[in-house]
């Protein structure tokens, strides 16, 4: 095909594809084999074989593509010409009404750092495999930033070792203040905080020892920790904003249609299975093991291809309530996003796959929400056996102080902290029924909200129990609402 056909492709193109191409040797075609990412309609980006040599080849088409061809060649040629590692371009195009097209040598057995981190990112905080891989990506970020280089689209991912070297990839997101001459402090204050707010929160108490890899690398300026913390925070707040933002939208991470008769969502690597579980929904439950039946809401365990999921129907009581739901956003898309923003958090809950919201000329009607099953038990029958002695164990106490102070950084309310709503699951407690939950954007509405959360939680033991006092001792009894 030519290159504009790729302009009707949509998502998932049927592979291999032939798409032709021409260089100064003339016109040849682009066995294109595998697809790593793509933009439907505008960027295809993949291995396959030119000219019987395997490249990497990003096809770029539609209205955009002349400026992203630029965009992305401006880049390649900045890392190259400033000495850094870089994959080698092999060939490239721009045609009016075709497009842009980008060939590099293919990295046989490359792994992203994005892998590397996945691989070591269950061990202990800052075990020394994660310390291994921090260092390599902050070391090749100090380089950058020395020769007056920054990456816009900074994530481990855009770092692959190969060979013993670490490679910077995508040129479109490399920018420039000086060549040659090492970035400011304000931009490398900038671009380091996108880094830092990419990593789990656990890490943030190491951020000055992860510091000392950057600064080994380009020690021009001093970094005040306070200044680099202030850009961190405010990178992780629009990336949140950001991300909510997604998980409504039909986008790489997530699959979704929205409508007059229905909005579903599914998040786009379980979109198979979960098709079919929205389409048997109703039936699924009336199988499953129910814990809750009738009233505002229905909840069942159920089986699905060797697979446990939680599924919960938000039914419509009445005329009366349907006046009170029909207008709003269901408790179900409540459920989705809050999930998908604890998710995001890396505060723990059942992961979020699907989320279906019938209408009826865009007034919305029963609505189901799709997780994973935690099988661990909950807070209330774990710690049964600890009532009289209060001797629960200090590991699941620190998780639960652990919790506690994260609700409390990020200002989040559960609405419904009885005992049943927590269950322990991989050595965490973990959130469910997520319908009142509320990230408040003071600390002067957080601060009774986590009062009532507090006390609702406290409820869950006798004030006479030994459990009782000793987590009464351990949960802050407030937070400051001055802030």
């Amino acid at each position: 095909m030519q290159l504009s056909g790729l302009k009707g492709a949509g998502r998932t193109p049927s592979l291999p594809l032939s798409v032709e191409l021409a260089d100064a040797a003339g016109p040849a075609q682009l066995q294109l084999l595998s697809l790593l990412r793509v933009l439907p309609g505008q960027r295809y980006v993949g291995a396959g074989i030119w000219r019987g040599r395997p490249v990497l080849a990003k096809l770029l088409v539609g209205s955009k593509a002349a400026r992203h061809f630029q965009r992305e060649l401006e880049g390649v040629r900045l890392l190259a010409a400033q000495g850094l590692t870089t994959p080698l371009l092999l060939a490239d195009g721009l045609k009016d009404g075709e497009g842009g097209w980008l060939l590099f040598e293919f990295l046989e057995g490359a792994e992203s750092l994005g892998d590397a981190w996945q691989q070591v990112e269950a061990r202990p905080v800052l075990a020394d495999e994660q310390a291994a891989v921090l260092a390599e990506a902050l070391a090749a970020i100090g380089q950058m930033h020395s020769k007056g280089l920054w990456q816009a689209d900074l994530h481990l991912d855009n770092l692959l070792r190969h060979d013993g070297k670490l490679y910077l990839i995508d040129g479109a997101g490399i920018r420039v203040e000086q060549a040659g001459k090492p970035l400011s402090r304000e931009k490398v204050l900038e671009n380091l905080g996108v880094f830092f707010a990419q990593l789990p929160k656990s890490l943030e108490p190491f951020s000055e020892e992860l510091l000392v890899h950057y600064l080994l690398s380009n020690s021009e300026h001093a970094l005040p920790l306070e200044a680099l913390q202030k850009q961190v925070r405010k990178v992780q707040g629009w990336r949140l904003k950001d991300f909510l933002i997604k998980v409504g939208r039909d986008c790489s991470l997530f699959s979704v249609q929205r409508g007059a008769f229905g909005l579903r969502a599914i998040r786009r690597e379980e979109e198979a299975a979960m098709l079919p579980v929205l389409e048997q929904a109703d039936a699924l439950l009336d199988q499953g093991h129910l814990y809750k039946t009738g009233g505002a809401a229905s909840v069942g365990k159920v089986e699905v291809a060797g697979r446990t999921l939680v599924v919960k129907r938000y039914n419509i009581k009445g005329f009366a309530h349907w006046l009170k739901r029909f207008w709003r956003p269901s408790r179900a898309w409540h459920s989705w996003r809050e999930g998908n923003r604890l998710a995001f958090l890396g505060i723990a809950t059942p992961k979020p796959l699907a989320l279906l919201e019938k209408r009826f000329y865009w007034l919305r009607s029963r609505a189901y929400l799709i997780t994973e099953y935690l099988p661990g038990p909950d807070i209330i029958e774990r710690f049964a056996p600890y009532v009289e002695s209060g001797e629960a164990p200090e590991a699941e106490l620190l998780a639960l102080d652990k919790l506690f102070a994260e609700l409390i950084a990020e200002r989040i309310s559960h609405g419904d902290f009885k005992g049943h709503n927590l269950f322990w699951d991989k050595d965490r407690w973990s959130l469910i029924d997520l319908d009142s939950m509320c990230q408040h954007r003071s600390s002067s509405s957080f601060a009774p909200a986590y009062a009532r959360d507090r006390a609702r939680f406290m409820r869950n033991w006798s004030e006479s129990s030994a459990l009782y006092r000793v987590i009464d001792q351990r949960l802050p009894k407030q937070v400051d609402s001055a802030h």
